[in-house]
């Protein structure tokens, strides 16, 4: 049984709402019942932005998390924000390119990527997201690989879907990590 909860956090900007739909669209396309749930400061672009989803085989109660399984934090103020709510046993998977500070945390498994120096080397910031989203996936099984690249397909529009080699190439070093 799959009961399952992820936030994911950052600046706007950076494919934090776009990084949870793919998640939330893969966990879908496996037959789960999926919860979405954006937030964003006004600024948008350079502002915080948030995401949570919720993956289960039972009806989703509510999208909001107060105790996540795993947090994948892209900047600072995202980790110090919600490094509380991930559950002891729980997964932090953080963007070390970018997040400098050590989780306050030894209850909680971390796992830093430099992603966004990754992306860098493939050629598109975009990319940090995804290598993120791999590492969720091999960490977890909350999706599976095949499924996340049939969820590009669905979330990405037809003129980006030139991109999604790479974007499968940047989930796979991603997963390289778990």
């Amino acid at each position: 049984m799959i009961d399952f909860s992820v936030i994911i956090a950052g600046f706007g900007g950076q494919g934090i709402l776009s990084a949870g739909k793919m998640a939330a669209e893969a966990a879908l396309i496996e037959g789960h019942e999926v919860s979405w749930f954006p937030s964003y400061g006004p600024e948008m672009r350079g502002g915080t932005a948030n995401c949570s989803v919720v993956i289960s085989d039972a009806a989703i109660g509510s999208p909001v998390i107060n105790d996540a399984d795993v947090l994948i934090a892209l900047n600072q103020p995202s980790l110090e924000k919600f490094e509380k709510q991930v559950k002891p046993g729980g997964i932090l998977i953080v963007d070390s390119s970018l997040v400098k500070i050590k989780p306050t945390r030894s209850d909680i498994r971390f796992i830093p990527i430099q992603s966004s120096d990754i992306a860098n080397e493939l050629g598109n910031m975009a990319y940090a997201t995804i290598v993120l989203l791999g590492c969720l996936s091999a960490s977890t099984s909350c999706f599976r690989r095949s499924s996340f690249e049939a969820a590009l397909y669905d979330v990405l529009p037809e003129r980006r879907h030139h991109m999604i080699p790479a974007n499968l190439d940047a989930f796979d070093k991603g997963a390289s990590f778990a």
